[in-house]
């Protein structure tokens, strides 16, 4: 992807007013056909795929068996196919994998070489793919109304806008599609995701991310359905522990020569002990330098931070996204206390 096209803050205006998108060079496609597709999903994602209706939108996780996080998927279905929004650099890898899981299942998978991924704010893009007649539009649910899932958040109205869409576009009509829109970069991108505190593959993501630490329950794992590759640890982590990390905004002093970047370790102020790291960055137009950053549960949601850089400390405040107290949704305190009649 192109860091940018013009100035990345004028960028972030304009893909937020719907006069920019931006090609997501980064991302590919698997369809995912056969009448037995949106079971067979169903029973190895987190989300609720059964009974997907043509043209809804869903998000997913692969999870390992641990419930740690392997891939994230946005899956859009025409009622005939499929199509499984993924990193490009993770196709090979699924397509080997999902293909091995086939088994009886009336089933079949391929990529999608001939589709490019196209990101737009607002409305879907015109020009889009079509197939079986609906358009090829993945809508991201990171902003609806909750359906059998649980978000950590107490306050979404801190979030930047995130009304979002991708949409699959014919790569051999892609230059007349966006003949008449012009086009903003990564930079942009990232600076209006990170103030929307949404996680994304792979920034957020290491060997032992669980989807609580990112409030990713909300959006991508469905709570009530049946069995799935991690599916007990999930459970259990949100009705009985607690996430070991959390999901934090940073918002980070733009006043000295020093500058942060994704990877950069974090500190409580005063101490030599880390805490955390940077995981994504955006220099956001209205909110100046910002970061999300995963950090052990236990720092103190008040305590000043600071992030090392190779040319210095940067001062960090925190604004909470994942609180220490998530998880625990059993309440099994309060249960033992009315059993015992206290």
């Amino acid at each position: 992807m192109n860091t940018h096209f013009d100035n990345p803050l004028v960028e972030q205006r304009e893909l937020l007013e719907g006069s920019r998108v931006v090609v997501l060079d980064d991302r590919a496609v698997i369809k995912v056909s056969g009448a037995d597709r949106l079971a067979w999903l169903h029973a190895m994602l987190s989300q609720n795929l059964a009974n997907l209706k043509p043209g809804e939108s869903a998000d997913a996780l692969l999870l390992d068996a641990n419930g740690r996080i392997e891939e994230n998927i946005a899956i859009v279905d025409d009622g005939e196919n499929s199509w499984l929004i993924v990193l490009e650099v993770h196709v090979a890898k699924l397509l080997v994998w999902l293909d091995q899981m086939i088994f009886r299942s009336k089933v079949s998978v391929a990529a999608a070489d001939d589709l490019q991924v196209v990101g737009s704010f607002g409305e879907p893009l015109a020009g889009s793919a079509i197939s079986n007649d609906l358009q090829l539009v993945w809508q991201d649910p990171w902003m609806a109304e909750l359906v059998a899932s649980a978000r950590y958040a107490a306050d979404i109205s801190k979030r930047g806008q995130w009304n979002f869409f991708l949409s699959l576009v014919s790569k051999a009509s892609l230059d007349d599609v966006l003949a008449d829109r012009q086009q903003a970069g990564s930079l942009a991108l990232e600076a209006l995701r990170v103030a929307a505190h949404r996680p994304a593959q792979p920034n957020e993501i290491d060997e032992k991310t669980l989807p609580h630490e990112l409030d990713w329950l909300s959006s991508a794992v469905h709570l009530t359905k049946g069995c799935y590759r991690g599916q007990e640890s999930v459970a259990k982590v949100h009705n009985l522990g607690h996430p070991p990390r959390r999901l934090t905004l940073l918002h980070l002093d733009g006043s000295g020569h020093a500058l942060a970047d994704a990877g950069d370790k974090v500190f409580v102020s005063g101490t030599e002990t880390e805490i955390g790291r940077i995981t994504s960055i955006g220099q956001h137009f209205e909110l100046g330098p910002i970061a999300l950053a995963v950090l052990n549960r236990s720092v103190d949601e008040k305590a000043s931070l600071f992030v090392r850089t190779e040319t210095g400390e940067v001062a960090a405040n925190q604004e909470t996204i994942v609180p220490p107290t998530a998880g625990q949704a059993a309440n099994m305190k309060e249960k033992r206390a009315t059993l015992l009649g206290k």
